[in-house]
């Protein structure tokens, strides 16, 4: 199975992101030029929003480089999926026939817990099933144990 790559389209949250932040960094600003009780409580409450945001932000691109490295790694040691799960009129995964690969992907996991291999293989399925919170928790797993 070929890894997708989200790049484009996590370029495109990132920007729109850091647009919001700025937005939202230069109202706090302009809340905190009032010089109102009431509007600096607003300017630093809409500081702390954009903070947490350029955070995640930052945390998302870290996991998300990191799982880019693993799966690369995983490409060129020649384990990712071999499985192709067919792809719906949409582009999207069938979420059926993902759903059929399943259980051979979580028996490896359960033969061997620590191989990071077989962590991100599942991940790469559950993600094909449309399932993203277990596959982020897969990936990382996988990520865990890749160290």
């Amino acid at each position: 199975m070929k890894l997708r790559s989200p790049f484009w389209g996590a370029a495109l949250m990132t920007v729109l992101l850091a647009l919001y932040i700025v937005l939202v960094g230069q109202r706090a600003v302009a809340f905190i030029a009032t010089g109102l009780a009431v509007g600096i409580a607003i300017g630093v409450a809409l500081f702390v929003v954009a903070a947490i945001g350029a955070l995640l932000l930052v945390l998302e691109f870290r996991f998300g480089l990191r799982i880019t490295r693993l799966g690369t790694r995983l490409e060129r040691e020649h384990g990712t999926p071999a499985d192709v799960v067919p792809l719906r009129p949409s582009g999207r995964p069938d979420r059926a026939a993902a759903d059929e690969l399943f259980p051979q992907y979580k028996a490896a996991v359960e033969a061997a817990p620590d191989d990071w291999r077989a962590w991100f293989r599942l991940g790469v399925v559950y993600d094909a099933a449309g399932d993203r919170k277990r596959a982020r928790a897969a990936m990382r797993t996988a990520l865990a144990h890749s160290r």
